[in-house]
């Protein structure tokens, strides 16, 4: 039998029970409150401002680790989409890469895209919408064909896709060189990897694409990237701007590590990006160091979030 409700019942509240706020536990209080940053003082006083919650305790956690790892001589590795260098972080990363506080990078296949035209012509990025229809997307002549050549030189030599791509930059003096990433990372003997989905990148619609060279060269990339995922006890990961690709490489090399009885844990893994997804946020931040580590989440845009990241940093290590 149903029961029928008053439909103009009401509950009365003189019964509950109630208990001291002064009892009780709270996630907020006064004494995590920072005094607001005053204009004119120095940048540490701004990091001292943010308040002691969330993702500021989060940012600053990751500066200390980066900076750690880094007095230390531990790995501090990147791995970056190509947003990355679209949104004008080359000059940082190059500059970071100098100081000895980057030890390593990883792109996708676009990072290379970009990078290559930015070093030939000082500009990148069509405007996809404007092109595709009439089927010019991704047919700048030099770029493929520039590109292809490296890599299928290097490969030849036993270079993988990063060096290949990096010394050319550099050596054949192109002429903005001087704002790669692959150059600097060339420049300053600093590993530079790069990852490829076959179809995934302009250059592969072009008859100058050679297959055997672009999967084998990245090959070369992939085992030189898990040797230094063998060397990441104590060091930190950091995935910026890559939602697929670079998460599902890194869990794999760590896994080949870890297989072979390398024994890697005791790290700092980090996704960077202005959306949260599902790839990172298992494959970097949560599986990588479920044994021991610690994995952060930092949301925010990259031109924004990466410069705050490292000033940050190099305000820890006094440079």
């Amino acid at each position: 039998m149903s029961r029928k409700i008053d439909p103009r019942g009401t509950l009365a509240p003189e019964a509950v029970n109630t208990y001291s706020i002064f009892e009780r536990k709270s996630k907020v209080s006064v004494e995590a409150f920072k005094k607001p940053y005053a204009p004119g003082s120095s940048f540490a006083d701004f990091l001292e401002s943010l308040p002691a919650f969330l993702q500021a305790e989060e940012l600053k956690a990751l500066a200390e680790a980066i900076a750690a790892a880094h007095k230390n001589n531990k790995t501090v590795a990147l791995a970056m989409g190509a947003h990355n260098i679209k949104v004008g972080l080359g000059p940082l990363y190059a500059d970071l890469m100098e100081r000895g506080i980057i030890t390593s990078v990883a792109l996708n296949g676009a990072g290379i895209v970009h990078d290559f035209e930015l070093a030939l012509a000082g500009h990148s990025s069509e405007e996809v919408g404007d092109v595709l229809g009439a089927g010019r997307f991704g047919m700048a002549a030099e770029t493929s064909s520039w590109l292809n050549r490296v890599i299928k030189e290097g490969y030849a030599r036993g270079k993988g896709i990063g060096e290949a791509v990096g010394e050319a930059i550099w050596e054949e003096n192109l002429p903005h060189r001087g704002k790669s990433l692959l150059a600097a990372a060339y420049k300053n003997k600093v590993m530079a990897t790069v990852h490829v989905a076959i179809g995934t990148d302009i250059i592969h619609m072009h008859s100058s694409m050679d297959g055997e060279a672009t999967g084998g060269a990245s090959l070369i990339d992939f085992r030189r990237f898990c040797a230094m995922v063998r060397e990441l006890e104590g060091g930190v990961y950091l995935n910026i701007g890559s939602a697929v690709i670079l998460p599902e490489i890194f869990l794999k090399a760590l896994t080949l590590v870890r297989n072979l009885g390398h024994e890697v844990s005791g790290f700092t893994t980090a996704d960077l990006d202005f959306i949260r997804n599902y790839r990172p946020g298992v494959n970097v931040v949560g599986r990588p160091t479920s044994g021991g580590g610690r994995g952060i989440r930092l949301t925010g845009p990259h031109e924004i979030l990466v410069p705050l990241l490292f000033a940050s940093v190099l305000d820890k290590v006094g440079r």
